[in-house]
C-alpha cells in the first residue's frame, strides 16, 4: 500500500531531487513494514526484548543474549561525523554528489553488525521505525509551511529581527521547533535581504530551532518522550520557564549587540517600506494542524491506535502514514504563488532524509554503550545535578536528544530506586527531584544547537540558507565561531544560575 502511494506521488512529479527523496522514502518505509513483520511472525514473536538491557548483555530477536557492541562499532558514527564537517570544505564536489552514499554505506555497516554478528535485531528495528517517524514528521511540516508566504515589508532592524526571533521561540512550543523553523526562516531572511549575514542564520538556528522549544512537550522531540512516559504536560512550562525566559533573554541581548554593529555598518536603504505583514496560503495551517495532532496518536499511550506489534513493543504507523498523506496533499493543494515566493523545493529535506538515515543507523552503538554505562554502579556514582546537565547536553549536541534524555532520565531515575517504566514512579519523579528532571529537560533542548546535527530543523534551516545564497558555515567553522564563544558561555551561565 505505502510502495503504492509513493509510486503515484512521484509520477505524478517532475522534480528530480523530489523524486529522488521519495524513493528514499518509499525504501524506508518498505524496509520499516517488511522488517518488523518479517520478524514479528517468527516463531518466538512474543518473546519480549527489554528496552534497558542487562551491563553485559542485549536481547535479540529470539530472545537469546546478544554480546553488547564493541566500543570499536562507534568508529562509522564518527567518520559520518568527520565528512558531514570537512566534505563541504576540503572535497565539496564528491561530497556533495556522494553524501548519499556515504550515510547510507555507513549505516549499513553497522546495522549488519547488529543484524548477523550481535544478532540484536531489537536496536535496528526500533532505530528504524524511529527514523520513519523523524522523518514523516518533518516531510510533513516542511511542505506544509512551504506554502505558506509570510511578506513582512519592513526594514530589517535590530529590533524587528529580535521581536521575529522571539516571537518564533515563542510558537515553537506551538508547533514544534520544526514547524517554526520551517514557517519563518524564510521570512525572517527575507526580512533582512539587503544586509543578510550567516550569523543572522546561527542565532536562528539557536533561539527559534532549538532553545525556544523547552516549554512544552511539543516543542522538542525529548520533552515529549517524558510526556509519554508520564511527565505532565504542563510540568515544563511551570517548572522551566525561568530557565528558558534566561537562555532566550541572553541570546536575543547578544544578538541584538551584534545585528546593530552590522546595522550601523550597512550602507543606507533606499527602499520604502509599507511597513505592513502579508500572510498568504493560510489553508496552509490546517495541514500543520493536523500534522502536530497526529504526534500524538501513540499506539503506546493509546490502545486503539493500530500498531505493529513486535516482542512487546508497539511501532506506530498510522500518525505516519497522516503525516505523509498531509505532506502530499499540503504540495498539491498550495498556492502556486506561495511556492514560488518561498524558492520552495525538496533539496533540504532530501539532504536531512540521506544523512539521517546514516546517523540514525551509525548511532546505534553509541547510544547503547552511553545507555550501559549511565545504568552501571559507575555510572549512577557520578549522578548529580550537575553532571546530567552537562552529559545530557554535551551528548544531545552530537546525538539525537530524544534517547540521550530517556537514557538519563532513566539513569537520575535509578539513583533514586525508581523505574522510568512506571508513569506513576516518573510522576514522583517529576514532584520530588524536580531540579534533576529540570537539568536533563533544559540541557537536551538548549544543546541541540551546538551543533548542525545537534536538532533536525538545524541542518533544514542551514540547507534553506544556502539554497538562497548564504554562505553558511562549515560543521565546524559552526562549532568554533558561534557555539563555542557564544552558546556556551549561555549555557555555562544557565548552570551556574539555576544548577549549580
Amino acid at each position: 500500500m505505502e510502495v503504492n502511494f509513493f509510486t503515484i506521488f512521484v509520477d505524478y512529479q517532475k522534480n528530480l531531487e523530489m523524486k529522488q527523496f521519495l524513493f528514499l522514502l518509499a525504501i524506508t518505509v518498505g524496509l520499516n513494514f517488511s522488517t518488523v513483520n518479517t520478524f514479528a511472525s517468527s516463531e518466538l514473536d512474543n518473546v519480549e526484548v527489554s528496552q534497558a538491557p542487562s551491563d553485559n548483555a542485549a536481547q535479540d530477536a529470539g530472545g537469546h543474549h546478544a554480546g553488547q557492541p564493541a566500543t570499536w562499532s562507534v568508529i562509522p558514527f564518527a567518520l559520518l561525523l568527520l565528512m558531514i564537517a570537512t566534505g563541504p570544505l576540503f572535497f565539496a564536489h564528491f561530497w556533495h554528489k556522494n553524501y548519499p552514499l556515504i550515510s547510507a554505506i555507513l549505516g549499513t555497516i553497522v546495522a549488519v553488525y547488529y543484524l548477523f554478528f550481535l544478532h540484536d535485531v531489537h536496536h535496528p528495528v526500533h532505530s528504524l521505525a524511529e527514523y520513519f517517524s523523524f522523518i514523516a514528521l518533518l516531510t510533513a511540516l516542511f511542505v506544509a509551511s512551504g506554502g505558506i508566504l509570510i511578506k513582512v515589508d519592513k526594514a530589517g532592524t535590530p529590533m524587528a529581527n529580535v521581536i521575529l526571533l522571539i516571537f518564533g521561540s515563542i510558537i515553537a512550543n506551538i508547533i514544534g521547533t520544526t514547524g517554526a523553523s520551517m514557517l519563518l526562516i524564510r521570512p525572517f531572511i527575507r526580512l533582512n535581504k539587503e544586509r543578510v549575514k550567516p550569523y543572522h542564520i546561527v542565532f536562528f538556528i539557536f533561539m527559534v530551532s532549538n532553545v525556544g522549544g523547552a516549554l512544552t512537550p511539543i516543542g522538542d522531540p525529548p520533552l515529549f518522550l517524558g510526556f509519554l512516559k508520564g511527565v505532565p504536560f504542563f510540568w515544563t512550562l511551570e517548572n522551566v520557564v525561568l530557565e528558558w525566559m534566561f537562555g532566550i533573554g541572553m541570546l536575543a541581548s547578544i544578538f541584538f549587540f551584534v545585528d546593530s554593529k552590522n546595522y550601523r555598518n550597512a550602507e543606507p536603504s533606499t527602499e520604502e517600506y509599507s511597513g505592513k505583514i502579508q500572510v498568504k496560503g493560510l489553508k496552509n495551517v490546517l495541514w500543520l494542524a493536523i500534522t502536530i495532532a497526529a504526534v500524538f496518536l501513540d499506539p503506546n499511550v493509546m490502545d486503539w491506535v493500530p500498531a505493529i506489534t513486535f516482542h512487546g513493543d508497539k511501532f506506530s504507523f498510522l500518525r505516519e502514514v497522516i503525516m505523509l498523506a498531509t505532506a502530499f496533499v499540503a504540495f498539491k493543494t498550495s498556492d502556486p504563488e506561495c511556492l514560488k515566493g518561498n524558492e520552495f523545493d525538496f533539496e533540504p529535506i532530501k539532504e536531512v532524509a540521506f544523512l539521517f538515515i546514516g546517523i540514525f543507523a551509525t548511532m546505534m552503538p553509541a547510544l547503547q554503550l552511553i545507555s550501559e554505562f549511565a545504568k552501571s554502579a559507575e555510572g549512577q556514582k557520578l549522578i548529580s545535578i550537575s553532571s546530567l546537565y552537562w552529559a545530557t547536553g554535551s551528548l544531545s549536541g552530537v546525538l539525537d536528544n530524544a534517547p540521550t534524555y530517556l537514557n538519563f532520565l532513566a539513569a537520575g531515575m535509578g539513583k533514586f530506586n525508581l523505574d522510568i517504566n512506571l508513569k506513576l514512579q516518573v510522576l514522583d519523579f517529576a514532584n520530588q527531584y524536580g531540579r534533576e528532571l529540570m537539568a536533563i529537560s533544559v540541557s537536551s533542548v538548549f544543546f541541540g544547537a551546538m551543533t548542525y546535527i545537534g536538532n533536525a530543523p538545524n541542518f533544514m534551516v542551514k540547507a534553506i540558507a544556502e539554497q538562497v545564497g548564504i554562505s553558511m558555515p562549515s560543521f565546524v567553522s559552526y562549532i568554533v565561531r558561534y557555539s563555542l564563544p557564544i552558546l556556551l558561555p549561555v549555557l555555562f551561565l544557565t548552570w551556574l544560575v539555576f544548577f549549580f
